[in-house]
């Protein structure tokens, strides 16, 4: 299977918009899994990518992109680059906005960066630190996608929502809710969408 049938594969699976389709057809998996995997890339399957971490399912990457919304000018927030794929999805559905990411393994920003530049995605910012904590110093965002096991919604993330912001990430121990916040008017909206299995966030608001 190669990227192209692997979106098919997708739309047939979880529907996708016309611009997420674009988005991931621009993004291979391939480049974003180490080079022993590549034969393995375009599987509906996490896959390791070193450090204890691993690339997320197609399917899951594109639920929470659906799920998150992002439009054109956004500024997105991303908790847990790993190998940068779910960034560069988001960079090219925000373009002129920016995807400010968070890395808490050194190593692992710096293949993210390389592989991002293999794709273009010049608007994404990667960060060493803890993501649990977001970087209020570029706060607010727009958007916020948290790509690892949140015990709750953590405090600081939903400080740095902006009005109307949308953050999506999965809460919970052993089997965590997908989980959609919504900030209005009228104060914060919470919904879910299904379940699934995420390595953990690690950080001061994290596990």
């Amino acid at each position: 299977m190669g990227n192209r049938e692997m979106v098919r594969f997708l739309k047939a699976k979880v529907g996708l918009s016309p611009e997420i389709e674009r988005a991931f057809l621009a993004c291979p998996r391939e480049l974003f899994v180490p080079e022993h995997l590549k034969e393995r890339a375009y599987e509906d399957v996490p896959l390791p990518i070193g450090y204890g971490q691993t690339i997320s399912q197609p399917s899951t990457v594109a639920i929470m992109t659906m799920l998150l919304d992002p439009k054109p000018g956004n500024r997105v927030l991303e908790v847990g680059t790993g190998s940068g794929w779910q960034a560069a999805i988001l960079s090219k559905l925000v373009r002129p906005g920016t995807v400010y990411s968070v890395e808490r393994i050194p190593e692992l920003a710096e293949f993210a960066r390389r592989n991002l530049k293999a794709v273009g995605s010049e608007n994404v910012r990667v960060f060493v630190g803890d993501g649990s904590r977001g970087l209020p110093e570029h706060a607010p965002f727009d958007r916020i996608i948290v790509t690892a096991a949140s015990p709750e919604i953590p405090e600081p993330l939903l400080d740095q929502l902006a009005p109307d912001g949308r953050m999506v990430l999965p809460v919970g121990r052993d089997v965590q809710k997908m989980t959609v916040v919504e900030k209005t008017g009228k104060g914060v909206k919470i919904s879910e969408a299904g379940e699934f299995v995420f390595v953990p966030l690690i950080g001061a608001h994290g596990f």
